[in-house]
């Protein structure tokens, strides 16, 4: 006869269960589900038979002692608790003091299902939610009267993000023993991550290790679009100030300016799908709300800025002094900078699908290039190679067409048919040979924030935090780091 401290009941330890999910603090989206699991849906014990556990939690244990390689720590995962209840349940050390047999099993039970959950959701989809994170950082707007807060809109990269029933996928292949198989399964495979990985164990000061574990978080972001693809791809990196251009067989790069503080440049993920020659510059309501809108009537400054007002409904211009601060503020009329020498977007503008109003142009300043904080603009990305982006997105354009992109920006051409236009064309003032470029194929675009990245090389250089993205990415690490 067994003695009854050595008898498993199943409803025992479901009330156990119950009581260690009622009472366990859901820090993350995983622990949600656990405690669901065993507190909502009464499901069926996963790791514990009457055998006891098996080589399921060994696998799990495998990769919960490499979470160091991480960052991490194994007492934010339960290590130390999951492997003393082991050693309970395998050597049948029991007692009265919280540790009988239907107490460490639920205990047990509880805790593996967790740290699997906790483990699997942060290698396979991130420990931080970059949409959820980013996208309430910054307040746009606040109407205290309705109590609505509208925040700016920072992160809309295509990137894999967990379904509804995800948590219940990793659980069945717990109880169809193919968890370890998975766990491999969920580990990135990217470059960068491995070189990230690889840095870890030699940064010398606490800000390098900091730097090197918020960048490895942005790695498990898994983009639909794959930033380390073969093909012709333009990367935009925020705190480098620069944007690198890849094809199969060479790669540049250039310096950009991006977003001030207060008017970030959005990460984001895209195709550019064609360019603008002198492009008109419709200027944001933003904009309009801040700089504009308290210049209602003044001719001189409109004049002066090239700028002109029209009726949305109609296209009809309307005459500056008829125009009054309430009316710019209504929504129902325009305000663009005509194109030319002089226009705010420069002499070319690269476009591309986004829910921000952003793109990527040149600049009537070019001076602030030489600046090494180049966060200044207004959300928009200002290239100072515009010509060299042009050409390089364009697949094979015929010489022609280049020189025409190039008398269109005043730049000399190099054809003798371009010098030739521009001797029998020198009486013009303006040379608008061609406005608009379709790309094709169209050339993915990344604009990207990451204060560690590679230069052409492949040698990763570090970059200021200019945002103070790695600050709030840690910040909700700080669960993993206890």
């Amino acid at each position: 006869m067994k003695a009854p401290a050595f008898v498993l009941n199943l409803q025992t330890i479901r009330t156990n269960l119950r009581k260690q999910a009622a009472g366990d603090r859901a820090v993350t989206e995983a622990d949600q589900h656990a405690r669901s699991y065993y507190l909502d849906e009464d499901g069926p014990l996963l790791w514990v038979s009457r055998l006891g556990v098996d080589h399921r939690a060994d696998s799990l244990l495998l990769w919960l002692h490499r979470v160091d390689q991480m960052g991490f720590t194994e007492r934010s995962f339960g290590v130390g608790a999951i492997e003393a209840d082991i050693r309970r349940l395998r050597n049948l050390d029991f007692d009265n003091r919280g540790n009988d047999i239907n107490q460490v099993v639920a205990r047990l039970e509880y805790h593996l299902t967790r740290a699997c959950l906790r483990y699997t959701y942060g290698q396979r989809y991130g420990f931080v939610r970059p949409h959820k994170v980013f996208n309430n950082l910054d307040v746009e707007k606040k109407d205290s009267v309705r109590n609505i807060t509208r925040y700016r809109g920072l992160y809309d990269v295509d990137i894999d993000q967990s379904w509804r029933g995800y948590a219940h996928a990793v659980l069945r292949r717990v109880a169809t023993d193919s968890i370890a198989f998975y766990l491999r399964q969920v580990q990135p495979t990217d470059s960068y991550y491995e070189q990230l990985k690889a840095l870890l164990p030699k940064a010398t000061n606490e800000e390098q290790r900091r730097r090197i574990i918020c960048n490895m978080e942005r790695a498990r972001w898994r983009r639909h679009q794959p930033i380390n693809g073969q093909e012709k791809r333009i990367v935009v990196n925020i705190p480098a100030y620069h944007l690198y251009a890849y094809s199969s067989d060479s790669a540049f790069d250039m310096r950009v300016v991006c977003g001030n503080v207060k008017t970030k440049t959005p990460q984001l993920s895209s195709y550019v799908e064609w360019m603008e020659v002198n492009p008109q510059w419709v200027i944001p309501m933003s904009i309009i709300e801040n700089e504009v809108s308290h210049r209602a009537g003044d001719s001189a400054y409109f004049t002066r800025n090239h700028y002109n007002i029209y009726d949305k409904a109609t296209n009809k211009q309307m005459p500056i002094a008829g125009v009054s601060r309430q009316m710019l503020l209504s929504g129902k009329y325009r305000v663009a900078q005509e194109g030319g020498a002089g226009n705010s977007l420069g002499r070319i503008v690269f476009r591309f699908k986004n829910n921000f109003s952003v793109f990527l142009h040149d600049t009537s300043n070019p001076h602030a290039f030489s600046r090494d904080s180049r966060a200044i603009s207004h959300g928009c990305v200002r290239v100072a190679r515009p010509f060299d982006l042009a050409r390089f997105v364009l697949d094979e354009p015929d010489e022609w067409l280049l020189d025409r992109i190039r008398i269109s920006m005043d730049i000399r051409p190099e054809t003798d048919q371009g010098k030739k236009y521009l001797r029998t064309h020198a009486d013009e003032e303006t040379h608008k040979l061609v406005s608009y470029v379709p790309v094709k194929p169209r050339v993915p675009l990344y604009i990207i924030y990451n204060t560690l990245w590679p230069d052409l090389t492949g040698e990763l250089q570090t970059w200021p935090d200019v945002y103070g993205y790695d600050q709030v990415i840690w910040q909700n690490l700080q669960s993993y780091m206890l």
